[in-house]
């Protein structure tokens, strides 16, 4: 058993990846500060304190597995709880999604998981592959840890990711479609203590993540954008240090204080056209090193394929996670227009 080892050094990712048969049984301990330490899993573990004071938090990384930035900072805060440095007085879960995918630097190994969730991985072929048989071990993980929530709780959903491309605005997060649900100002206030001034309102049911936590569960759900796509150890951590700071304060503090929504100081944009990708013909119309966010004017092509051409339906019109070799049947492209909460 490694709980010494895990209380000395931190490195429940480390093993989760390396030898994760430590975990092929649930373990459960207990901290010396009496946080309830508990691992279902390689990559899944929750902190659950002697007394807990009405948030839990739920903090997924490594859906793409070479999204690395947000893996590196879920390491550090889980190492810093395990080893005592810090101590959460919140209920507090992270997933390390995609072990697999992390050891070859890839987004996935055969699938994409973040196009497997809301139950996504059980349809047409089943769970015929690793990613599909992890999606559901996260959903199941997601349920059991919101089943537990006290009734009053504030639950929040934080799945961190890097872009592929960069952007022209660097951090920004996509609110999930909320079934007519009002959004809420304070979660985005807490975006911006991260340093994420971009929003991007999702109008329709998906199989991400996000969206799964957030519509089963009452979760203030977030897909959260934190830059571009780098190598372990390639990431600059200071242009993370708001995003490490808002997060460990969320975890430390029994009401963190932030500033106030100003909706002047956000960009907020909603999806005007989904384009899927029907045929193996599908290309887009602009270079590869254009960023997330950079607009068109109405009538430009933005992509064709076999018996389609895709424009741009007015001027500003905003491209966001192009990617012409997804899967047919995939989202290919969205594009997005300025919008106000």
């Amino acid at each position: 058993m490694p709980i010494e080892q895990l209380k000395h050094a931190g490195n429940f990712l480390a093993l989760s990846r390396l030898d994760p048969d430590v975990f092929s049984t649930p373990i459960d301990f207990k901290l010396s500060n009496g946080t309830l330490v508990a691992i279902s899993s390689p990559g899944i573990i929750s902190f659950t304190p002697g007394k807990t004071h009405g948030r839990d938090l739920l903090f997924s990384c490594g859906v793409h597995g070479n999204e690395t930035a947000p893996i590196e900072i879920c390491d550090e805060l889980v190492r810093a709880l395990l080893t005592e440095e810090i101590e959460s007085c919140q209920r507090v879960l992270f997933l390390f999604a995609n072990l697999p995918a992390m050891d070859i630097a890839e987004r996935f190994v055969e699938e994409n998981m973040n196009r497997l969730f809301s139950g996504a991985h059980s349809q047409g072929e089943g769970l015929c592959n690793a990613e599909r048989v992890r999606a559901k071990e996260l959903e199941d993980a997601v349920g059991a840890f919101f089943s537990a929530s006290d009734d009053n709780a504030e639950k929040i959903h934080y799945d961190l990711h890097t872009a592929i491309r960069a952007s022209k605005n660097e951090k920004f997060a996509v609110y999930p479609y909320l079934n007519g649900k009002p959004r809420n100002k304070e979660q985005l206030a807490l975006l911006s203590a991260c340093g994420v001034n971009t929003i991007l309102l999702s109008e329709s049911p998906t199989t991400t993540f996000s969206y799964y936590s957030t519509h089963m569960f009452d979760v203030h759900g977030f897909t959260v954008e934190l830059g571009q796509v780098r190598p372990f150890g390639q990431n600059d951590m200071q242009k993370f240090a708001a995003v490490k700071n808002t997060l460990q304060r969320l975890i430390v503090e029994v009401q963190p204080i932030f500033p106030a929504f100003d909706e002047t100081q956000m960009e907020i944009y909603r999806v005007n056209q989904v384009i899927n990708k029907h045929h193996d013909d599908f290309e887009l119309h602009f270079a590869d090193d254009i960023p997330n966010f950079m607009d068109f004017d109405q009538g430009q092509i933005l992509a064709t394929e076999t018996g389609a051409t895709y424009k741009s339906e007015q001027n500003g019109e905003a491209i966001v996670f192009p990617n012409a070799h997804v899967a047919l049947g995939q989202r290919a492209l969205l594009t997005v227009v300025p919008t106000k909460i």
